[in-house]
């Protein structure tokens, strides 16, 4: 067993850590699209086509984009840097990883999100997350995005908890991902897993994580705590908070409980190995005595 075990927060982006949806900051406006009317007819192209949401955002992307910004990695990656955060998000990283120093625990970061990869690796906290699990573009010899790479939906987010869980990173590591890993021998036990979501589209990954032994926190807007409320209400997250990540906040009191929680478990599993080793060689050696 580890000496220092590893906690994971696992964030979803969207209306998580950013107020809006990625993008709105920079991409629609700049082509002078209202993201009502965008995300409208996102909605009426996924019923047509019978698609999913997330291939038909992106989809809609392309379209509207055509001829008016060139959709490449660059770009996208540059629309990043507009995005704005809840207040205190771009200090939290630190201080979480500096409560986990003080009691013990390696705090690591991930995001999973139906959002863009290369829009959250342009932004200001890219750099805090060990690993960015969201949907992205293929693109062709002129760096233009001609097809989807990844589309991360609501239930294929689950995957991603797997990968964390085995520590199996790359997402073209398929085989062993699927393959049988004794639980011990798992990189980050879902005991250890905090995920931090908004809405319905994070539920499968709230109730896998609840349901292996792990937290689950609803974050909500300023005065928009009703559906947290029913998130909580019907046991599909443990805490509910304002999506506020100041310096002594509620979520950084809640996160602080959870990391000591994490620490104390593991102290007591390391308790109940050694105990049980001793059992063990006692019992062997009561044992040979008698044959002796």
């Amino acid at each position: 067993m580890r000496q220092i075990p590893i906690a994971a927060l696992v964030y979803d982006y969207d209306h998580t850590l950013s107020p809006r949806d990625m993008q709105e900051y920079s991409f629609l406006p700049g082509l002078g699209v209202e993201p009502d009317d965008f995300w409208a007819s996102c909605r009426v192209c996924a019923i047509e086509n019978r698609m999913d949401g997330v291939l038909a955002y992106m989809f809609r992307m392309q379209q509207v984009a055509k001829g008016k910004m060139p959709l490449t990695r660059e770009t996208l990656v540059r629309l990043g840097e507009d995005i704005e955060f809840f207040p205190g998000v771009t200090g939290w990283f630190e201080r979480v990883n500096e409560i986990g120093r003080g009691l013990g625990v390696e705090v690591e970061h991930y995001i999973i999100s139906s959002g863009l990869k290369e829009i959250i690796e342009g932004s200001r906290i890219a750099e805090y997350f060990k690993a960015v699990f969201a949907t992205s573009f293929v693109y062709d010899a002129t760096g233009q995005a001609v097809w989807p790479a990844t589309a991360v939906n609501y239930t294929s987010k689950t995957q991603y908890l797997f990968r964390i869980n085995k520590g199996i990173l790359d997402v073209t590591n398929d085989r062993d991902l699927n393959a049988f890993t004794p639980e011990q021998d798992r990189r980050v036990p879902f005991t250890n897993m905090i995920y931090i979501g908004d809405g319905l589209t994070d539920v499968p990954c709230m109730k896998l994580t609840r349901l292996k032994g792990g937290y689950s926190i609803a974050v909500y807007a300023p005065g928009e705590h009703a559906l947290a409320d029913d998130m909580l209400r019907q046991k599909r997250a443990d805490f509910v908070t304002e999506a506020d990540y100041s310096r002594g906040s509620e979520i950084e009191r809640v996160v602080d409980m959870m990391l000591r929680a994490i620490r104390a478990r593991h102290d007591l599993a390391a308790s109940h190995e050694s105990q049980l080793h001793r059992a063990d060689e006692r019992n062997n050696k009561a044992f040979d005595g008698f044959t002796k």
